[in-house]
């Protein structure tokens, strides 16, 4: 079943299409990467997507409800409470501890702070965390940040996950461990995975990989069953 479909997406800015005339469908428990070269749409797609930016024509349908008929401030409360972000640089608060980073969707929506924090704390052990929760982001590795916002990203339960360049800062060994959390666990939550990427070794991780091109999906495919990783 589609979670989120696109259709018809067009953006621009002045002369230029940074997206034109875009479908994408994702499904539920499903992980796709959007793979481009710099300037290809993809980020300005996922943006779309996620009803940061509002397309210049087309649609976004997420289960059922229409992103472009909300207010901002309906948009802003499904971003918080629908969607999960994790990006190139984890984007923590240097001066929470990790467990509540990881608790923060929850805490923004007024869940007490004891419930919140213990979901979050599990999903961190889930991660390889155990220990680490009342480290600060600065007391992290690289690797041990990021697995703190995928925690921040799934503990609202979200129906569809986005993640923008998500091992660019991460050395090889360390962004495939990440990669291989990341989309097991999004699974395991029954939530969909977009993964922004320049990196075909990112996309072979996903189920299946759109590839733009000067603001076109000009083609996509599916991964193999058990594909390379």
């Amino acid at each position: 079943m589609d979670i989120l479909t696109a259709r018809g997406l067009v953006m621009t800015y002045g002369s230029t299409r940074a997206l034109d005339d875009v479908d994408v469908t994702v499904g539920a428990g499903e992980s796709v990467a959007v793979m481009g070269p710099s300037g290809s749409g993809k980020t300005t797609l996922l943006h779309v997507l996620a009803g940061i930016l509002r397309p210049s024509a087309g649609s976004v349908d997420l289960a059922g409800t229409d992103l472009l008929a909300l207010s901002d401030a309906q948009r802003t409360r499904l971003r918080r409470d629908d969607f999960g972000f994790v990006f190139q640089s984890g984007q923590l608060l240097p001066e929470l501890p990790a467990e509540e980073n990881a608790a923060l969707p929850l805490l923004l929506a007024g869940a007490p702070r004891a419930a919140a924090t213990e979901r979050a704390g599990g999903l961190l052990r889930r991660l390889g965390l155990a220990g680490t929760e009342r480290r600060r982001p600065g007391e992290l590795s690289g690797g041990q940040a990021q697995r703190v916002a995928i925690a921040r990203a799934l503990v609202g339960r979200p129906k569809v996950v986005f993640a923008d360049e998500p091992t660019g800062a991460l050395d090889q060994a360390t962004g495939r461990e990440v990669l291989d959390l990341l989309t097991s666990v999004a699974r395991e939550h029954g939530a969909a995975l977009v993964v922004v990427t320049h990196d075909a070794g990112v996309a072979r991780w996903c189920d299946r990989t759109l590839a733009m091109r000067d603001g076109r999906v000009v083609s996509q495919f599916t991964a193999p069953v058990g594909g390379a990783r």
